[in-house]
């Protein structure tokens, strides 16, 4: 029996490292829902469009534990990663990278630039965005809602589903569509 320790404790570090999120070279984690893309939210929103999908920047920083706890609890929960994976056209932004990000607005400025520009303080933060962006509208103008940070499973798949139904055209803020979920569920 005690032969069979070893091998056991070393499934289960196999396991849970596979659970874990993968770091890019760049310290931020990687899903495979996420785009590689110029970073160019007009061509983002385009191609966003194009597969029926919305678009959805997430902002994120080297060592943010909030980011990591996103992507270790709640992004790979099965009630959430279908809809991230079916839904949603999702591009990183790096809070602190020297990328070229061209806003709505055509204005070209690093990740860090665009970042300062939209007011995003905290990581993670998470922009959705219309189908449609008028011409000359930058993104922190043009967003219809964002989260200001990490979200439980239930609150950020309640504000995935809000962002799909167009619950910001609705009149139902995202509180009170988050309550009367909350409630449904519990009855």
């Amino acid at each position: 029996m005690n032969r069979l320790l070893p091998i056991a404790a070393g499934l289960i570090a196999v396991a849970t490292s596979l659970s874990a999120a993968v770091l890019g070279d760049d310290g931020l984690h990687k899903a495979p829902w996420m785009r590689d893309t110029f970073k160019d939210l007009r061509e983002d929103l385009a191609e966003a469009n194009a597969e029926g999908r919305r678009l959805m920047v997430m902002i994120e920083q080297r060592g943010c534990i909030y980011c990591t706890k996103m992507h270790e609890e709640v992004y790979p929960d099965p009630a959430i990663d279908p809809i991230l994976s079916e839904n949603f056209y999702v591009v990183q932004i790096n809070m602190f990278g020297d990328f070229e990000v061209t806003d709505f607005d055509g204005e070209i400025l690093t990740e860090k630039e665009a970042v300062l520009k939209w007011g995003a303080m905290y990581t993670p933060t998470i922009l959705f965005f219309p189908e449609e962006v008028s011409e000359g509208v930058p993104a922190h103008e043009a967003r219809v809602a964002y989260v200001p940070g990490a979200l439980g499973v239930e609150m950020f798949g309640n504000m995935l589903n809000w962002v799909l139904e167009h619950g910001y055209e609705s009149g139902e803020n995202f509180q009170k569509y988050h309550a009367r979920k909350f409630n449904e569920r519990r009855q």
